[in-house]
Parts: structure tokens; C-alpha cells; sequence
């Protein structure tokens, strides 16, 4: 859906509000977030490692680093526990978010994806991190609603985040917040309303929904659990794959239909003629060598769409 190159975009510190005695400046609190997030894989902590590298700041040493899956973050930064991900994950460990919460709203509004830091348990500051759609994005996704298949956005982002983005691509249905181990289960609730389902994903937590999916599709630039739980690898990494593998699909259906059909017509007049001896068999031969190559002929049309 998103060019999958995040940045930071907004830094906001306790102005005002100590924390261990002090105010942590803006840097300071940029620097405790990207050590701690320079030991995850996840897209958005690449963008806040990658800010601080572009201010020349020098990180200190994380410990004891644990990702909490559609949550956030947990290390110790400099003898500190530090903490970085949703309201959520700070409301369960105790931190006071009420005072956050109206500017995190903001930012997620504007399409941002909006993560509190606490250190010792106090929330030091927020930092927004903002992906772009693609451009193929929105093409792909009108062109699926004129195919006359429906669009739903799963994802683990924040509602207003997440509706945000789908507002930008024309998306319609959007389920934010929903863990990894939960795009399963809405999978099979989708199913449960006698829907045919393709989900498609690219990241080692889409992987239980791919296979829970009528049909599963991983992004070709994805991971490799991704791919292999999925039914289809779509080597090209945007949207417009999608619509063109259905096509594709559509057609190849319709080729093999095509050639089930004559070939049964074909046997089913030659073979009695041939059985009542109307045909010499040199003549016969020569029909079922044409019958097949007629079939492998149809079926090099598909060479020929154009996607």
C-alpha cells in the first residue's frame, strides 16, 4: 500500500515536564528511542535510526531488547528501561497517557503513525513516523472495485492512521488495530460470511492469514515465510500485481474451459466416426495430432494479454 520507506516527521519532548529531575531535550530523546530501536526489523524503527544518523547522533548502548508484536518496543538504553509503541502498550505498563492522548489523535489524523517513549515508566515524548502511498496504490485498488471485488485494509496501525491512509487509496472497509495473531481469525470471519477471500501480505506476521485465505499472495520483495505460506508470489512490489494476477487468472480459466469443451466436442464426434470405420486411420491420427496441437495453440494465446 505505502512506499514502505517511512520517516520521522515529528518529535515532541516533555517541555516542562521532568523526567528523572531533567527535561530531555529533543535530540536526547531521539537518541534514547533510536537505541533502543536500532535492534528491531521493523520499517518504522529503520526511519528513527535513520533520523538520528542524518543529525550525526551518537547512540548509547541498548540491553535487554524485546519486541512485543503489535505493540512496541522494551530495552534498556544507558541503565534506563525505555519503552516505545502504542497507548495501548503504555496504558498496561502503568504510564499515564491522558494528556497525550488529543495530540496523538492529531497526528494520526494527519496519517502519521504516532508512538509514545517512556523511560522509568514516565512518558518522555512522542515521535510521529509517516509512510507515502504509492502511486499504484489507489489505481489498483479503483481497478479491483471495477472487477467488482471488495478492498478491506487489516492492519495493526491505529484506526485513525489507518483511515487515513485508506481514505488516500479509496479504501472503503478498513480493521485497524488488529494483532498478528488476529488478521487470521478476521480472515476466517470475512469467510464466515460466505466470502471468498485473497489476502495479501508481505511480512512474517501476515503469514497465518495468508494460509488461512482462500487464496494467500506475498509481495515478491517481502519476506520469505510470506512467500511460502502463500499460494502466489507477486514478483512486482505494488498493488497493480494484484489486479493483474486475477486477470491473468480469469483468463487461464477461461483458456482451459475453452479447450476442455472442444476437445470433448472433438472426441466425442471423431471418435465414433472413427469407430465405425468412416475415418482410415492415417486420417484419424492426423486429427488427434490437430486436436492437440489446436489446444496448445489457444493456450499460447495467453501470451499475448497485455497486463
Amino acid at each position: 500500500m505505502t512506499s514502505g520507506k517511512p520517516v520521522l516527521t515529528d518529535i515532541i519532548t516533555t517541555t516542562g515536564i521532568p523526567v528523572h529531575g531533567k527535561v530531555l531535550a529533543e535530540n536526547r530523546l531521539l537518541s534514547i528511542t533510536a537505541a533502543a530501536e536500532k535492534l528491531s526489523e521493523h520499517p518504522l524503527a529503520d526511519a528513527i535510526v535513520a533520523a538520528a544518523a542524518a543529525r550525526t547522533l551518537e547512540l548509547p548502548v541498548a540491553e535487554q531488547f524485546q519486541a512485543v508484536p503489535g505493540r512496541g518496543i522494551f530495552a534498556v538504553v544507558d541503565g534506563m528501561a525505555v519503552q516505545v509503541g502504542t497507548r495501548r502498550m503504555m496504558e498496561e505498563s502503568g504510564a499515564e497517557t491522558g494528556q497525550w492522548t488529543p495530540l496523538m489523535k492529531q497526528l494520526e489524523q494527519e496519517g502519521k503513525t504516532a508512538m509514545l517513549v517512556s523511560v522509568d515508566g514516565d512518558i518522555a515524548g512522542i515521535v510521529a513516523v509517516a509512510d507515502t502511498i504509492k502511486e499504484t496504490s489507489k489505481a489498483a485498488v479503483a481497478r479491483l472495485h471495477e472487477m467488482g471485488i471488495e478492498v478491506v485494509m487489516i492492519t495493526g496501525d491505529n484506526k485513525l492512521t489507518a483511515e487515513a491512509i485508506a481514505k488516500q487509496a479509496g479504501i472503503r472497509t478498513v480493521l485497524a488495530e488488529v494483532l498478528p495473531e488476529g488478521k487470521a481469525a478476521e480472515i476466517r470471519r470475512l469467510q464466515s460470511g460466505g466470502n471468498k477471500v485473497a489476502m495479501v501480505g508481505d511480512g512474517i506476521n501476515d503469514a497465518p492469514a495468508l494460509a488461512t485465505a482462500d487464496t494467500g499472495m506475498a509481495i515478491g520483495t517481502g519476506t520469505d515465510v510470506a512467500m511460502e505460506a502463500a499460494d502466489i508470489t507477486l514478483m512486482r512490489g505494488d498493488l497493480m500485481s494484484i489486479p493483474d494476477a486475477i486477470l491473468m487468472s480469469r483468463r487461464t480459466m477461461s483458456n482451459i474451459k475453452q479447450n476442455l469443451f472442444w476437445a470433448l466436442a472433438y472426441n466425442t464426434i471423431g471418435i465414433p466416426i472413427a469407430a465405425l470405420g468412416f475415418l482410415a486411420p492415417w486420417l484419424a491420427g492426423a486429427a488427434m495430432a490437430f486436436s492437440s496441437v489446436s489446444v496448445v495453440l489457444n493456450a499460447l494465446r495467453l501470451q499475448r494479454v497485455k497486463l
